[in-house]
């Protein structure tokens, strides 16, 4: 084994990555409906290392969809709950154009992004109609390994 190698980052690195991040939730999202949606579905699953937040009309139909990686995070910083609120703050500003204030939201996953991106979309205004935890939980599980014998 040899020694591990730090990688230091200068300010202007530190700082260009917090421009391009910024620039991405600045950056005009298309939806994918022209029509009108009164009320709609956010489904945010959040896992260890990233945080998917989808905003779909009360039939399921996805409008638009971003993760953390897609809105310029990197590596670990994706699973991070800055990153999530920032995947939420996303969301809003589509949510603001399609004039969408009525929602029920999902949480999926056990993540890190889970509470942030409940909270971004709390404060940022909308009329929550509903919060469901669909978490998958095993009743039972698989059957465990036999037992080591010495």
């Amino acid at each position: 084994m040899g020694k591990k190698r730090v990688i230091k980052r200068t300010k202007e690195e530190i700082l260009a990555e917090g421009e391009r991040i910024n620039k991405a939730v600045r950056q005009d999202i298309k939806a994918k409906t022209s029509k009108r949606v009164e009320e709609g579905r956010i489904y945010i699953i959040s896992s260890y290392n990233n945080t998917i937040v989808s905003l779909t009309d009360k039939n399921g139909n996805v409008i638009v969809q971003k993760s953390a990686g897609s809105i310029g995070f990197k590596g670990t910083k994706k699973g991070t709950s800055f990153a999530a609120s920032r995947v939420a703050q996303v969301i809003s500003t589509v949510a603001d154009k399609l004039k969408l204030r009525r929602v029920h939201i999902f949480v999926k996953g056990i993540g890190g992004g889970r509470d942030s991106a409940l909270r971004s979309f709390v404060n940022h205004g909308f009329d929550i109609l509903s919060i469901r935890d669909v978490t998958p939980i095993p009743h039972n599980g698989c059957r465990p390994r036999k037992t080591r014998r010495v």
